[in-house]
């Protein structure tokens, strides 16, 4: 119990203190015109509430990543509470901050555009290609994860209530491996994201999210009052325990739990919500507060997962081949803490963080599709041009086996993460910012995915001793790198307020678009 209290404090007091300090480097300005407002198209780049964005912001960043992820680092044992809060206070808080701010200061370019921007332009066009990737995967499974967590919560015999018993044979039949009644479930989440990634952000997401807060809300207050008043206990924070299962937990621990601590999934996200802002002055609570809040949401699972079966050997056995896996936790201690009704309001508070990751995620591949090929999206018809091949492409992706390339996302995916970070530091570096804040968890992430690459199995699978080398070597190297041409970053002074009218690029692209 004292480890999560001293966790809960420091996340709060990281968002009231090194957040405003952080916040100070990019300095603010309320006062300046900010791309939603400059820009404002009606789809893409729309004024909404500061209240809305911050919900819109949370529920975008924290997928299962904050639930599945701590659960499977709590094999790690209290040592776990470590890199989920300081690395959400020092590393993840810091980067989603600093590349939405990076957005907004540049007309609410999206993240391959601001890596293009700032790391040179081979940058811009391979992480084009490997965000886009990275964000079908990222659709296409959180088609099926959410399914499979309703088709818990609401079985078929639910339904067939609903429609009598003539519908229960048809819904059992099985195809692919899945029985009728997941594929419709997974046919309305497919539907949903298909809506929420071509109609106005306003019009979808920001009308339904709040209502997914309310169900994040009973799952995060359900299960956090479970650990204050001792009905999950809390391992404490010891030496002993510091290694239960024996794991060793460099660099794997830092791959498994990202989402929660620093994940670059988010750097694509924090660009959606930077054309929706209408003043720099909210940008902390936004950017560094949402990522705090996911911060709290893994340290409240990774402590529940610890503590609800009473021992690491038990919640390994869950988390083996064949014992239910992280969904399984959720499941179990979601019902057993909260009874059938709450339990199920608790399920649904976590179905809808993979939703609305799913969903925006679509919308991202669309607009890194209109940005790189300069499509306006003020057309519908543009919209659909370049939705049709990328959710065909995920329909496909459903009939395929892609568990090998799956494998590699953690680390794609921290990757991503480490370049987004670089891609900060030469952001503040270019304003004579404390550039340190970025540089230092940019080298710790060049280290640990490099690390990673080279000693796990889905790598090289060197020693542990040669790969943790050889990673220090890059990090080392990159970091040498960015201090010699540090004294040759060109200043980048921020611009007093943002021109409206387009650029002859843009008014080319607009005289050729559909």
């Amino acid at each position: 119990m004292i480890a999560f209290g001293v966790g809960l404090v420091l996340l709060v007091a990281g968002y009231a203190v090194y957040g405003r300090y952080v916040a100070a480097t990019v300095r603010p300005d309320p006062n300046r015109v900010t791309p939603a407002i400059a820009l404002a198209d009606g789809v893409d780049y729309v004024p909404m509430s500061t209240w809305r964005i911050y919900l819109i912001q949370l529920l975008n960043i924290a997928g299962l990543g904050p639930v599945f992820g701590p659960i499977l680092g709590a094999l790690w044992g209290p040592q776990v509470f470590l890199w989920v809060v300081l690395g959400c206070i020092l590393g993840g808080a810091v980067h989603d901050f600093l590349i939405g701010t990076m957005s907004i200061r540049n007309r609410g370019a999206g993240l391959p555009d601001l890596i293009g921007h700032y790391l040179g332009g081979v940058t811009r066009h391979v992480a084009t290609f490997f965000i886009l990737l990275l964000m079908l995967l990222v659709g296409t499974v959180f088609v099926k994860g959410p399914a499979l967590l309703l088709v818990d919560v609401l079985p078929a015999q639910v339904v067939v209530g609903w429609f009598g018993e003539g519908a229960a044979g048809w819904l059992k039949h099985t195809f692919q491996g899945y029985s009728v009644w997941m594929w419709v479930v997974m046919l309305a989440i497919f539907l949903y994201y298909l809506a929420a990634t071509l109609f106005p952000i306003d019009k979808i997401i920001g009308r339904i999210y709040p209502f997914f807060a309310l169900a994040l809300l009973v799952m995060v207050g359900g299960l956090g009052i479970a650990l204050v008043t001792g009905r999950i206990p809390v391992p404490e924070f010891t030496l002993k325990n510091l290694h239960p299962q024996q794991l060793p937990a460099w660099p794997l621990i830092f791959i498994t739990v990202s989402c929660g601590a620093v994940s670059g999934f988010h750097g694509t996200q924090s660009p959606l919500m930077a054309r929706c802002l209408k003043s720099e002055k909210h940008l902390r609570l936004v950017f560094y507060g949402a990522m705090i809040a996911e911060g709290l949401i893994a340290l409240i699972w990774a402590s529940v997962a610890q503590g609800f079966y009473g021992s690491h050997e038990g919640l390994a056995a869950v988390l083996k081949p064949g014992g239910g896996g992280p969904g399984a936790v959720v499941h179990d201690s979601c019902i057993a803490v909260m009874g059938g009704f709450g339990g199920v309001l608790a399920i649904l508070g976590v179905v809808v963080l993979p939703i609305t990751s799913g969903d925006t995620a679509f919308r991202v591949a669309r607009l890194i599709l209109a940005d790189y090929f300069r499509i306006p999206q003020t057309k519908v018809l543009n919209r659909y041009l370049l939705v049709a091949p990328l959710f065909g492409l995920s329909l496909v992706l459903n009939f395929v086996d892609f568990s090998v390339i799956w494998r590699y996302f953690g680390w794609a995916n921290q990757t991503l993460a480490a370049v987004g970070l670089w891609a900060a530091t030469v952001f503040l570096a270019r304003r004579r910012s404390r550039w340190w804040l970025a540089f230092l968890p940019a080298v710790f992430m060049t280290v640990v995915t490099v690390t990673y690459i080279l000693v796990e199995d889905v790598g090289f699978g060197m020693s542990a001793r040669w790969g943790t080398w050889l990673g220090l070597l890059a990090g080392g190297g990159t970091a040498a790198a960015f201090l010699i041409k540090l004294p040759k970053l060109a200043p980048e002074p921020d611009l007093p307020s943002i021109d409206p009218r387009p650029s002859a690029v843009e008014r080319s692209a607009d005289s050729l678009a559909c």
